[in-house]
């Protein structure tokens, strides 16, 4: 599933072709993805401007004049293409713009969704009301994981993969950060102290600024806009890396938690 620098990538993708840009036709060819399309999609949002991309969590967010966002969500196999030569089965929504680009939602599993929302109330969006901050902003902070984890007997990984905590982590980069803070992703997350606390705060930015920067990791379905693929996961330290050496030697070890594959070193992450 396309997580945060995924998401995070595919809307810088977007935004040399859409933003500023009017929207001269707003077409889907199918009545529904994981929901239906809004039925007032076409009309909404045929001839407003683009005035702005951006990324709450793993959803991407096209704000415009006309006062609505759209919202998207990749699912497990949603991609954008751009200027594409044909279309094809599984592109659900297609945009055109003024300056003639062509943007197509391509999703053949289906699991993705598009919505529309008022953008001065995006706070009140139903998935967006209980989420915790975003982990790239400034309110990620170890003072703030201090008060959330506090007393909390979950694992710390099972925390760090709660939205209500923080948005937009998924497994592949809650791994890799919890390697790079060497925290084992077992330990009781109300029992980190806070200097590690902060060293996780800066794992985490350090791990996911680096996957933007590649692209993201292009897993299955997922390719940037451009069509190219990330190439984060060349970079990955234990992700998917199960019986491989760690740096440090230790052999990479993988469990399964609640359906997710953990991967950690048992030296490096001894605590």
């Amino acid at each position: 599933m396309p997580e945060l620098p995924e998401v995070e990538t595919t809307v810088r993708g977007l935004a040399p072709a859409l933003d500023g840009h009017r929207l001269t036709l707003v077409e889907t060819r199918r009545a529904d993805l994981r929901h239906p399309f809004p039925p007032d999609l076409r009309q909404r949002m045929t001839g407003a401007t683009v005035t702005g991309l951006g990324r709450r969590a793993k959803y991407g967010l096209v704000d415009t004049d006309r006062g609505d966002t759209m919202i998207f969500h990749l699912g497990m196999s949603g991609r954008w293409r751009i200027d594409p030569h044909e279309m094809l089965t599984h592109d659900h929504l297609i945009l055109e713009t003024d300056a003639g680009r062509r943007l197509a939602l391509n999703d053949p599993r289906r699991f993705g969704f598009v919505d529309l929302w008022r953008s001065d109330d995006l706070a009140a969006y139903p998935p967006f009301a209980a989420m915790g901050p975003e982990p790239l902003g400034a309110d990620f902070s170890a003072a703030y994981l201090a008060g959330a984890l506090a007393g909390r007997q979950a694992p710390i990984k099972a925390m760090l993969l709660d939205q209500r905590i923080v948005a937009g982590l998924g497994n592949i980069y809650v791994c890799e950060a919890l390697h790079l803070a060497r925290i084992a992703p077992s330990r009781a997350a109300g029992r980190i102290s806070r200097a590690r606390l902060a060293r996780l705060v800066d794992a985490v930015r350090a791990v996911l600024l680096a996957a933007i920067a590649a692209g993201g990791s292009s897993l299955r379905d997922y390719v940037r806009p451009d069509g190219e693929l990330g190439y984060f996961s060349k970079e990955w330290r234990v992700y998917g890396r199960e019986g491989e050496a760690c740096g440090c030697g230790a052999p990479v070890r993988r469990r399964v938690d609640s359906g997710r594959s953990t991967f950690w070193c048992a030296a490096c992450q001894a605590g």
